[in-house]
């Protein structure tokens, strides 16, 4: 009698489906590829990537794998550190100071002046 009672409360397609447990399983399989990927964004620091703010991320700052991750909006630029940066025909443009308080003041030449004295 108490077996009669346990199969009223299932369908009869569900006793004979093997694959009724797979639902479950993909489910719990998206609840922790969710996880995972939370987990990875707080731990390599990247929550601000996804506020609305622009934001500025330096990898690695002064080594030769530096990296400048810029956020503009939606859009999101990402710039690598290589040999030849800096390298190449150019004129000058300025001139840079650092303060004593650790400031940079950048000042630019007029054009012409090439040599960074004013007339």
């Amino acid at each position: 009698m108490r077996a009669s009672r346990l199969k009223q409360g299932f369908p009869d397609w569900q006793e004979d489906d093997p694959l009724s447990g797979m639902a479950n399983l993909f489910d719990l399989a998206m609840v922790f590829a969710v996880a995972l990927m939370v987990a990875l964004v707080v731990r390599f620091e990247m929550v601000d990537l996804l506020t609305k703010d622009d934001v500025t991320i330096v990898k690695n700052p002064g080594t030769e794998e530096m990296e400048i991750i810029i956020k503009k909006g939606e859009k999101i630029e990402k710039y690598k550190a290589t040999e030849t940066a800096g390298e190449g025909r150019g004129r000058r443009v300025g001139i840079a100071y650092q303060l004593e308080n650790g400031q940079i003041i950048y000042v630019p030449e007029k054009p012409g002046n090439e040599s960074g004295r004013s007339n």
